[in-house]
């Protein structure tokens, strides 16, 4: 986590160093989901120590109950961060749909939602520029929002089955 948080800060430098963005000042803020954060756990008990715990969450490519690095993460973050349960999760996957040209993530939804709940919070001013890095695939997360979106069409290979399934829908 922490290579990631540093990788993160080395990108953001090279933009300003190149010229792509201007040097304004960034914060990069840390997303878990509630039910596997032992890292928001800790910075919300004002603690560095980092208990693990066991994941129960569908947002399962970030599901780390036990983070080897997650100390020098907390330390390097600064404090900013949330966690948010899995409904939220799922409310925020929905503006990266199929109907969007992408598959379902789970941890995409968690940095939506974390994003909007720090603004909802006052810890994100709503005028502020904001960038989300969300990677990935969504083939891990189908099973978990198959009861939020609606199923998918089958047709048979012909131009028919096609052209009818056009028609109707």
């Amino acid at each position: 986590m922490e290579r990631l948080y540093r990788s993160s800060q080395k990108a953001f430098q090279e933009l300003i160093k190149v010229g792509l963005v201007e040097d304004t000042g960034y914060k990069i803020y840390s997303a878990q989901a509630t039910g596997c954060a032992p890292i928001i756990n800790a910075l919300q008990k004002g603690t560095d120590e980092i208990n693990p715990v066991k994941p129960n969450t569908i947002a399962s490519s970030i599901a780390i109950g036990n983070p080897a690095d997650g100390y020098y993460f907390l330390q390097a973050m600064g404090g900013l961060g949330e966690s948010v349960t899995d409904d939220k999760i799922l409310e925020g996957i929905h503006p990266f749909g199929p109907n969007r040209g992408n598959n379902y993530r789970a941890c995409w939804g968690t940095e939506v939602a974390v994003t909007k709940k720090l603004i909802q919070n006052g810890k994100i001013p709503p005028e502020e520029s904001i960038v989300i890095s969300v990677t990935g695939n969504g083939y891990k997360t189908l099973a978990a929002v198959a009861r939020r979106v609606e199923k998918p069409l089958t047709i048979t290979a012909t131009l028919e089955s096609f052209d009818g399934t056009l028609r109707t829908h």
